[in-house]
């Protein structure tokens, strides 16, 4: 239910940011809109509003939506219209006047990209700090030197503050570089610029979890084998693991971290382990059965029970905070790089650098929308702002249908003194609906194929 809630707010909220930016522009441009919908198919409600009686519209389909404005196309057999009434028509506009109105729906999702990372900015966010765990032999990292403890001050002279600044900077260099130069400070205070190359990096290592592949990972809290919760259901309820229990030894060795715990459940997929433990001072032993999860394509082993958290772990957190003006700058900076940074993925998808498995579609988002809106309001909004980027950058292509398509017909238009012909448009139409559905296909393709392999 918190997934299809989630589902249903984020595509309510974006639809009806972008419809809105085409509704208000078109407004501003004096032209008159004949109804704004959200979604597609039979309404659901209607209601008409303001001077000139818009029909606000909610449609039983909420994969999009649509503001149809009067003499939006030459073509369309309009009632006849008053000499005023002609002059508000959207095809009797200037084609600055259209570029701006078509413009407007993209614009209105990057600006409240901008907006949301603003607020999330001058609020707080916490992130993990770059602190290094020991990098695995013969790894990128353990081959530039790095030595566990080390905390990433910056990437390529760049500044970092969290994990969060390290991975976004590394898939960055990644599509384009063959090194990158990480800038390290050690418990003593001595600075180090470790050269991690990337020249080994593939196209499923950038898909899949980059830091690891480089051998970069986070340096772990020791904390307790504790329980402090166990899911109602799941194999450690089973087994009669109660919150507070202290797990000493799986199949009678000894272990002292949660960290050990979980990685002999994730390597015991559907395999019995025997469980030492404490529970008010006394010993007790219990039988656990993991359960089989698919995750990264493999199978793994996992008990539902989380660890009790004991205050160790405050001092890897780290929360970043701005003033209103450099929290701006900052969010006008993150949602630059973030559309750029889609763009450059989906060139190289075209060029085949990177695999189309990156292209996800409604099942996806729910999935991610649900998990974010779990995890709490910042991580929300935080995953609102991410696809209305990425919805405005995909309505910014020039593919027939959609408004990048007709940004392109109006270019033409100023280039060539006239409109782009009827056969043309078409034609296009034809073309950008072959596209998106095309597009569409793969998309759920992904998601199925996600859902089954995890």
């Amino acid at each position: 239910m918190i997934t299809l809630l989630a589902f249903v707010v984020t595509l309510g909220i974006l639809i009806t940011v972008h419809e809105y930016g085409h509704f208000q522009v078109a407004r501003w441009c004096g032209v008159k809109v004949l109804r704004f919908s959200i979604g597609f198919g039979k309404p659901l409600w209607r209601r008409r509003f303001g001077p000139d009686q818009t029909e606000f519209v909610l449609a039983a389909i909420p994969l999009g939506g649509y503001v149809k404005m009067l003499g939006e196309r030459e073509t369309e057999d309009d009632p006849a219209m008053t000499a005023a009434e002609e002059a508000r028509a959207f095809h009797r506009q200037s084609v600055w006047k259209r570029i701006a109105i078509v413009s407007a729906g993209p614009a209105a999702n990057l600006l409240l990209a901008v907006l949301i990372y603003w607020l999330l900015f001058m609020h707080g966010v916490t992130g993990v700090k770059p602190l290094i765990e020991q990098p695995l032999p013969d790894t990128p990292a353990a081959l530039a030197g790095i030595k566990q403890g080390e905390l990433v001050l910056a990437v390529d002279a760049e500044p970092v503050q969290t994990w969060q600044d390290v991975r976004w900077m590394l898939l960055q260099k990644a599509l384009k570089h063959t090194q990158v130069t990480l800038e390290t400070r050690d418990d003593s205070g001595q600075r180090y610029q470790r050269h991690v190359t990337l020249s080994g990096i593939s196209e499923q290592d950038i898909e899949g979890d980059l830091l690891h592949s480089l051998g970069l990972q986070p340096l772990r809290p020791i904390v307790p084998a504790r329980v402090g919760m166990v899911v109602d259901g799941g194999a450690a309820q089973q087994a009669d693991l109660r919150p507070g229990d202290l797990i000493t030894q799986v199949n009678k060795v000894n272990i002292y971290s949660w960290q050990e715990l979980v990685e002999r459940v994730q390597s015991s997929p559907g395999r019995a382990l025997s469980l030492d433990l404490l529970r008010d001072g006394r010993s007790m032993q219990v039988q656990v059965l993991p359960e089989v999860v698919q995750q990264q394509g493999r199978a793994t082993g996992r008990i539902g029970a989380a660890n009790a958290a004991d205050g160790s772990e405050q001092q890897y957190l780290v929360e970043t905070r701005y003033a209103p003006f450099p929290a701006l700058m900052s969010a006008l900076v993150k949602t630059w790089e973030t559309a750029l940074f889609s763009l450059k993925m989906l060139g190289s998808m075209l060029t085949g650098d990177v695999s189309w498995k990156g292209i996800s579609g409604p099942i996806t988002i729910a999935d991610y929308a649900g998990q974010s809106a779990q995890i709490g309001w910042k991580s929300f909004i935080g995953f609102l702002a991410l696809v209305s980027i990425s919805l405005g950058v995909l309505n910014l292509l020039p593919v027939p249908v959609l408004d990048g398509g007709h940004l392109l017909y109006y270019t033409v238009e100023i280039v060539k003194g006239s409109p782009v012909s009827e056969a043309v448009m078409a034609t296009g139409q034809r073309l950008g609906i072959l596209l998106l559905g095309s597009l569409m296909v793969l998309a759920f393709y992904n998601d199925i194929n996600r859902l089954v392999t995890g």
